[in-house]
């Protein structure tokens, strides 16, 4: 179910790059600085630029999750307003999609 924006290798390999890494991972700040202190910073931009992509994708990633879930949720809620299920059928339901998204 991960969401996968932005490619972690390809950000370390742009950190090669004056500044690539960061404006890749969309840190323009650091990327500026990054390419103001070329080629020193080749040492730790392709490290934070993997860090970005990384940390793009798990945002990314749980915002899916939160739709997915705020879908099955949606879904549950109808069933209950239109009858099709009783408050027991409703709270077992919510517990399972709520099972289902809490490991992720």
């Amino acid at each position: 179910m991960a969401i996968q924006e932005k490619s972690p290798g390809v950000a370390a390999g742009l950190g090669i790059l004056p500044g690539g890494g960061s404006f890749y991972g969309r840190s323009y700040g650091y990327g500026v600085v990054n390419l103001l202190l070329w080629p020193i910073s080749i040492l730790w931009d392709p490290v934070s630029g993997y860090n970005a992509a990384e940390s793009i994708n798990y945002q990314a990633t749980r915002a899916h999750v939160a739709s997915l879930k705020r879908r099955d949720m949606d879904a549950l809620d109808t069933r209950m307003a239109t009858k099709e299920i009783d408050l027991e059928r409703y709270t077992l339901e919510k517990r399972k999609v709520d099972d289902k998204y809490s490991s992720l």
